[in-house]
């Protein structure tokens, strides 16, 4: 399947919405418990410095998506946060990959000069394998740092790379 990332159209938010949803869903990587509705969704990806979605080229169907935030404010405001959602159907594909680099590239035209995950889940490797691959370097670990759906904490890995 080939895959083109582009910024995200209205037309777009309900499958991203659906997408983002799954994550929320399954609850072992986004911080988030709380659903988007078509609403909260609008709000939610429109209050974002940039978003983008990964489109099959033939189908037009949309498989993941990005957000891209500033991490901090003021004296931290260089800093930037993305978030990554892939459909189950559409995992293993690369996908996440080619959201990846594009969000390095967007970091960067948007003036940010590092990229920061706060919380990436410790056993969430292929990730953290990718993440590893593409140059970001491991801040170490903090214990507990992430409410599984089940209640059990796990270990957190904040990640780092310089646009």
């Amino acid at each position: 399947m080939e895959v083109q990332i582009r910024a995200y159209q209205t037309g777009d938010l309900p499958e991203m919405i659906r997408i983002w949803n799954e994550v929320v869903e399954e609850g072992n990587a986004f911080p988030q418990e709380e659903m988007l509705t078509a609403e909260t969704g609008e709000r939610f990806f429109a209050g974002q410095t940039y978003c983008a979605v990964a489109v099959c080229v033939e189908r037009g169907s949309i498989h993941g998506l990005y957000i891209l935030h500033p991490n901090n404010v003021g004296r931290c405001g260089h800093l930037c946060n993305a978030s990554y959602a892939v459909c189950r159907e559409s995992r293993g594909l690369h996908i996440g990959e080619k959201l990846v680099i594009d969000c390095l590239a967007q970091g960067k035209a948007h003036g940010f000069e590092i990229l920061q995950f706060n919380a990436v889940v410790a056993s969430n490797t292929h990730a953290r394998h990718l993440y590893e691959r593409l140059g970001f370097t491991g801040l170490g670990t903090i214990p507990g740092g992430f409410r599984m759906k089940d209640g059990r904490y796990e270990d957190i890995c904040p990640y780092y790379h310089v646009l």
